[in-house]
């Protein structure tokens, strides 16, 4: 059983309800069991061993889009997400992780084997998907391949491999860039959009080539074996430059990746306090790409003296749920867009893409497609040419989720934005 305490977590829930109204599953299955509160409530009877983990019970805390609404909601901030992605490894424990996962998460941990595949997927791709522009729809159906579903498509070459590792700008400061999976392999405008920021801003941008994946999928799925290898390894190296003063920062254009890396290495170091430190001490160097942006640049005055005199689109933006919730970002890509775009904001800012990692995606899909129509809807409803969200994840379910709703809003990342505006 998880070395955590479930049961503490469990008895200090005093059943007031205030996160079940924004509670992602809940809103769709009105399942007492299947909100934060059940979750807790089946934690600590996990923990006093009144109840065992079986099938059924595995599928509840499957369940959980671990989108952080009742952490964010709850009067005293319990940590269900924590407690849920650590019952998770007791399931992957019991019961194993699925032949492609496994697969998976190997291809993460491994950098170069992981190029190579990306390879053939490029080469290979429209043996197995329909392409068009720059998304594919699969001919067949198997796990996480919906014959309905739009994906990415992959990228000729990936963001890391198209550019030396240190990109002169002739500034007198250099960050470090950590691009995250998708945004290397399948979204690689993003990087591109940031180095393109970075020049305008004369700042220098080292690559960080020897990046590992920051382990969110495997952490989500409960294979702590990859998170363990992948956190250490990614610590070490950002102390090496960190320290050697090679950069002052690291930022990154991906939520995911950056609350994983700023806020969630510290949880799952919570019972080894070496280790635990040296997150804690690196996490006040990481920055979500907006956020540096915007704090420590003149960006926004650039973006609004370059667009003054220019008829500006329509836009809307989606608070990835690990910038706004886990990071507290959210002001600061507004504050560059709106001067650039006319940004109009939904009423709703809680709202989880429907997401929810690699389980819900490939096992649980349909769970996925309700929250991502619901949240399509939204954004229909804005009359929006582009919807912005800094996270690929967000951008992969959104345009999913527009594409299956009928509408043509389309997702992207805010530095995307950002460098189309300059």
């Amino acid at each position: 059983m998880s070395n955590y305490n479930f049961s503490a977590i469990s008895d200090a829930c005093v059943k007031c309800g205030k996160c079940k109204p924004n509670c992602t599953i809940y809103k769709i299955s009105h399942d007492e069991v299947k909100s934060p509160r059940g979750f807790l409530d089946l934690l600590g009877a996990y923990n006093r061993g009144e109840i065992e983990l079986d099938k059924n019970l595995k599928d509840v805390f499957e369940s959980c889009f671990l989108c952080t609404n009742c952490v964010q909601d709850c009067p005293v901030s319990l940590p269900t997400d924590t407690m849920i992605e650590n019952a998770r490894a007791d399931i992957a424990a019991k019961f194993g992780i699925s032949w492609y996962k496994r697969l998976f998460f190997y291809l993460l941990r491994n950098r170069k084997i992981m190029d190579i595949a990306a390879k053939f997927g490029y080469v290979f791709q429209s043996c197995g998907f329909k392409i068009k522009d720059d998304n594919m729809s699969p001919r067949f159906s198997l796990p996480m391949l919906k014959k309905e579903r739009l994906l990415p498509t992959a990228s000729k070459k990936s963001f890391l491999n198209s550019h030396t590792e240190f990109i002169d700008n002739g500034g007198d400061k250099t960050i470090g860039i950590f691009i995250g999976c998708m945004g290397n392999y399948a979204y690689t405008a993003i990087g591109e959009g940031l180095l393109k920021i970075l020049k305008e801003l004369k700042i220098n941008a080292h690559l960080m080539k020897s990046q590992g994946c920051c382990s969110a999928p495997a952490y989500f799925t409960g294979d702590f074996n990859t998170v363990d290898y992948l956190a250490k390894k990614n610590i070490e190296y950002f102390e090496s430059l960190l320290n050697s003063g090679k950069i002052e920062a690291i930022i990154i254009p991906e939520a995911t990746c950056s609350a994983m890396i700023k806020v969630d290495y510290e949880h799952y170091f919570h019972n080894d306090l070496q280790w635990k430190q040296r997150a804690i001490n690196i996490s006040k160097k990481i920055y979500l790409a907006t956020e540096y942006l915007a704090k420590f640049t003149n960006l926004a005055q650039i973006l609004k003296e370059r667009n003054r005199d220019k008829k500006l689109s329509k836009i809307t933006y989606h608070d990835p749920c690990h910038a706004r919730k886990m990071q507290g970002v959210w002001k600061e890509p507004r504050e560059l867009l709106k001067h650039a775009y006319i940004l109009n904001d939904m009423s709703d800012n809680h709202s989880c893409c429907g997401f929810g990692g690699v389980t819900m995606q490939s096992e649980k899909y349909h769970l996925s497609r309700q929250a991502g129509q619901s949240r399509a809807a939204q954004i229909d409803a804005m009359d929006a040419k582009c919807v912005g969200s800094e996270c690929s994840a967000c951008k992969m379910q959104l345009n999913n989720a527009l594409h299956i709703y009928g509408s043509d809003t389309k997702c992207s990342n805010p530095i995307e934005l950002i460098a189309n505006a300059l």
